[in-house]
């Protein structure tokens, strides 16, 4: 399900990777420290969508499956944060700065990034595979649009019925 490290020239190493996902992906990203080799792009011309990864998984089927008969691919770059079980979406930054968008996805524990928020990227000095990790690595500057993730996520959680079980309330 993962997809495999980016075809890097000259080896991959955090500065080869900074370089593809600036110039392949147009990602800005920077090591973040540099003696780390962590990068980090900022929320700026991107936004993000993080949601639990079961909810997640089931956006990243619906978006490859829907879209395919159309021709038109509407999956965009995913990765996965396995310590936290969450995953996030890369999208244009197309959503409104809304109230009830806010209350809608804060129901199914999700966030949406504002800008100039820091998003860590996958970085080959990451070690194992309990940190971030591509689910669909991006290849072109190619982001969906917020509105597309965001209708994929509402069909999911009304076939499935997500979070409409009821939580246990206080013990009497």
């Amino acid at each position: 399900m993962t997809d495999p490290t980016p075809p890097v020239p000259f080896g991959d190493t955090p500065d080869t990777r900074c370089i593809f996902y600036r110039r392949v992906c147009d990602l800005p990203a920077r090591l973040d420290p540099p003696e780390l080799g962590r990068i980090t792009v900022r929320a700026d011309h991107i936004a993000a969508l993080v949601m639990p990864s079961s909810l997640a998984h089931a956006v990243h089927t619906d978006l490859r499956h829907c879209h395919r008969h159309n021709a038109v691919s509407a999956l965009g770059p995913v990765l996965a944060h396995p310590r936290s079980g969450r995953w996030t979406f890369l999208i244009r930054p197309d959503l409104p700065d809304d109230t009830a968008l806010f209350t809608e996805l804060f129901r199914l524990h999700i966030a949406l990034t504002h800008p100039g928020t820091t998003l860590p990227l996958p970085s080959p000095t990451d070690r194992g595979a309990h940190f971030r990790r591509w689910i669909h690595l991006p290849h072109n500057p190619f982001r969906p649009s917020g509105h597309t993730v965001l209708d994929s996520l509402r069909t999911c959680t009304a076939r499935t019925g997500w979070l409409r079980t009821p939580t246990p309330g206080p013990r009497p």
